[in-house]
């Protein structure tokens, strides 16, 4: 019976004809752009590299063969020897199949591969030694090809793999990539002409590196070596090593430790390593996710997909401070250290008032932000979950890339056309019922405020608003006069004599259930006279310590305060643009459509901007003759950031993680009511929450003083939250709709403890 004829005859036939190589014996190899065959022979054992020929790859492959033979002449042990073909060269180019065919043969180096056994500990500093020998040995060699090589996994040319970045199909997922590359743009570039370069490996990832019987390890695959800025080297591996490792802080300190012990970085050099291991980690997603559509039988292309995005994850949420110390106390150089707390604060007391307040007991100077995390000065990591500000979360690549392109093409007011305007005003607009269609733009809520209350004068020529207790509406003289919670709290000047007080509920107020808070207004009302402009209340009272109005309430009230001829008026800065989960916006969760609706807050992430809402009809009796101008409300560069992040929420699904994620944050808050008796409630929606503390009764007393060593508790375990409410017991909750599950998790258990201790 005749034998079956091998797979593999056409690469036995090759190996016979161009290397002499008979009787071998051929398994295949994984690779990302070549296929690899591990051939087994009575002259030894070789690996068979075969790849689609391209310009300048026979030249490459020369060029790889002659510093091959150099590093093994100077020293460099087990390393992939080039084997040359008959010809003498090293590289040839073959007709396989029909196709063009450039093949190569290297010895075949024994040893562990670590990515399959994880790079770590030992085999981490021993990486680094041998990484620093190569390199070393690696500037002596210059090959032209090399220099002129542009490859997409060379770190210096990042810009090969931005378009790969589209095949990310996750918005949530690719703003890292989007995130790092960014800072690359801003913190790398410019020292880029400053480093120095030579020719690096290239790719010391785990499945290239070796360990042989006596410990020791050493490098395969030289294919992608190149001409680059030698911190390069020392980035990728590094990159890898983390991959793997248990600690995203200490797990590459031996690799560079053991690097620089044999051939130190310099400090511009440590300086970089944060991003460029950043970046190697971002053009290894990318290229995978292209991989995965261009080529999804690779499985080999998609071997470290899972750690990157992991990893990607975890780098984004530690300080590049704290990384850049670690790296530089490795490469025995010292930290570099910010100024202290103390003087920061001194400097404070002298620059301003101390009405200008801070947030701890013990003061936090802030240095840098991504997404849901704040690093301070000394490299501490916060997850934060009191900023509602940073809407979409802090640093947003995408708001910031806008931001800088919109500021260098054109930052204008409202007295030209803009396109800026006309797109950010039409998408705005779009979000409200159909009633509420004209816009005016300012630059902060407490200015929405102001210009609200102009409005409902002009239209309605009556002076007294109703106001609900503890409410806050900003922090002009006018915002004042309409906050309860400024005008009635502590050096406050006391209730005007044109405010009506709406009543709320509180949790420890007896007998808010039976109560009726609408016949209450009523009878306010009747008492002081309904000569009534406004009625204006948050949906949800932040500052009365996260408390929704009652159900059913403000249909009634709204109802009421029309009848009298006054306009009603929703306060949406902090409850709006998606962060109560079930409704954009926070009117929607008790069936109203208010008249003018006040924005601020996180309609530009951060960058200072509000608006005024409002129907046509209360916008015409504003045309009074008087211009309405705000040198800054409604500039280019606001609409523009406004668009940014409309889109964010969109394409992110953040609104939908506010209800997800919040809905997961409340039940876990309500188990610690279970648990505690210190707890009274816990009470919100979405991402906008609160947790009331309260000794038991009966009646139960505010813990005001609970609450506060809860939040410095937190504060000192890296969790920021507030404190808020009449009697400052109420924990805050208000993170960048970027949070998670884990972080809610996470927020739980850390409150627990704190609360435990109490």
């Amino acid at each position: 019976m005749p034998s079956k004829r091998s797979p593999y005859r056409t690469y036995e036939k090759l190996l016979e004809d161009r290397f002499g190589i008979e009787d071998a014996g051929i398994g295949e190899l994984g690779g990302y752009d070549a296929r690899n065959f591990l051939v087994s022979a009575p002259a030894g054992k070789f690996v068979l590299k075969l790849r689609e020929s391209q310009p300048n790859l026979l030249e490459e492959l020369e060029a790889e063969a002659r510093v091959l033979n150099r590093l093994s002449e100077k020293g460099i042990e087990r390393i992939p020897n080039p084997v040359p073909g008959n010809d003498g060269s090293f590289a040839a180019t073959v007709s396989i199949d029909g196709r063009e065919t450039v093949v190569a043969l290297f010895e075949y180096v024994e040893g562990r591969i670590l990515g399959a056994e994880g790079v770590a500990g030992e085999n981490s500093g021993a990486l680094g030694d041998f990484l620093g020998k190569l390199d070393r040995e690696l500037a002596d060699c210059s090959e032209i090809v090399f220099e002129a090589k542009r490859s997409p996994w060379d770190l210096q040319h990042r810009e090969l793999s931005y378009d790969d970045s589209f095949y990310i199909s996750d918005p949530r997922a690719r703003k890292y990539i989007d995130y790092f590359f960014l800072r690359a743009d801003r913190f790398v570039d410019p020292s880029v002409p400053h480093l120095r370069r030579q020719l690096i490996h290239g790719d010391a990832n785990e499945w290239n590196v070796l360990a042989g019987p006596d410990g020791r390890v050493s490098l395969i695959d030289f294919g992608d070596m190149c001409h680059s800025p030698l911190v390069n080297e020392v980035a990728i591996a590094a990159c890898y090593v983390l991959l793997m490792a248990d600690d995203v802080v200490t797990g590459a300190l031996p690799l560079i430790s053991a690097y620089c012990a044999v051939n130190p970085l310099n400090d511009l050099e440590l300086s970089l390593l944060y991003d460029l291991i950043a970046i190697r980690a971002c053009i290894s997603v990318c290229r995978s996710a292209r991989a995965r559509q261009e080529m999804p039988e690779n499985k080999y292309a998609q071997i470290s997909d899972p750690l990157a995005w992991d990893f990607l994850q975890k780098w984004a949420a530690v300080s590049p401070g704290k990384i850049e110390n670690a790296f530089r106390l490795a490469a025995g150089f010292e930290p570099v250290r910010s100024g202290p707390v103390e003087k920061c604060l001194k400097n404070r007391r002298a620059n301003t008032s101390s009405a200008l307040s801070l947030q701890f007991e013990e003061p936090i100077r802030m240095e840098s932000a991504a997404f849901q995390y704040m690093f301070d000065c000394e490299g501490n990591t916060y997850l934060d979950c009191y900023n509602n500000i940073p809407h979409v979360g802090h640093c947003h690549p995408a708001i910031a890339d806008t931001l800088s392109f919109m500021s260098m093409t054109l930052n204008t007011n409202t007295r030209y056309l803009t396109l800026q305007f006309d797109i950010y005003s039409a998408e705005l607009l779009e979000l409200f019922p159909e009633s509420l269609n004209k816009v005016f733009f300012v630059n902060s809520g407490s200015a929405a405020t102001d210009l609200a209350l102009r409005l409902v004068r002009a239209h309605t020529n009556a002076e007294k608003v109703i106001v609900a207790e503890h409410g806050y509406h900003g922090n002009t003289s006018a915002a004042i006069e309409v906050s309860h919670y400024k005008y009635a709290g502590k050096g406050g000047p006391g209730k005007p004599g044109f405010v009506i007080e709406a009543p709320i509920p509180n949790a420890l107020r007896d007998g808010d259930a039976k109560r009726d808070f609408f016949r209450e207004l009523v009878a306010r009302v009747e008492a002081h006279g309904t000569d009534v402009a406004a009625f204006i209340a948050e949906p949800i009272v932040g500052c009365g310590g996260q408390v929704p109005l009652p159900p059913g309430y403000l249909p009634k009230v709204y109802e009421y305060v029309r009848s009298l001829g006054g306009v009603c008026i929703s306060d949406e800065v902090q409850t709006g643009f998606g962060r109560l989960g079930d409704w954009f916006w926070g009117f929607e969760m008790h069936g109203v459509v208010p008249d003018i609706v006040i924005l601020g807050k996180p309609m530009g992430n951060g960058h200072p901007m509000a608006a005024v809402i409002t129907t046509e009809e209360i916008a015409k009796s504003f045309e009074t003759g008087m211009e309405f101008f705000s040198s800054f409300g409604g500039n280019t560069v606001s609409c523009a950031v406004g668009s940014a992040v409309l889109e964010v929420i969109e394409d992110e699904g953040l609104q939908e993680n506010a209800a997800e994620v919040g809905g997961h944050l409340l039940e876990g808050l309500r188990g610690l009511v279970e648990k505690f008796e210190t707890c009274a409630d816990a009470r919100g929606s979405g991402l906008f929450l609160g947790l009331e503390l309260a000794e038991p009764g009966p009646p139960p007393v505010p813990a005001t003083a609970l609450a506060s060593r809860v939040k410095n508790r937190l504060r000192s375990r890296g969790i920021l939250v507030g404190t808020d409410g009449p009697f400052d017991n109420v924990i805050k909750i208000k993170p960048p709709l970027c949070f998670t599950k884990e972080n809610a998790e996470h927020l739980v258990a850390a409150l627990e403890d704190a609360i435990s201790e109490g």
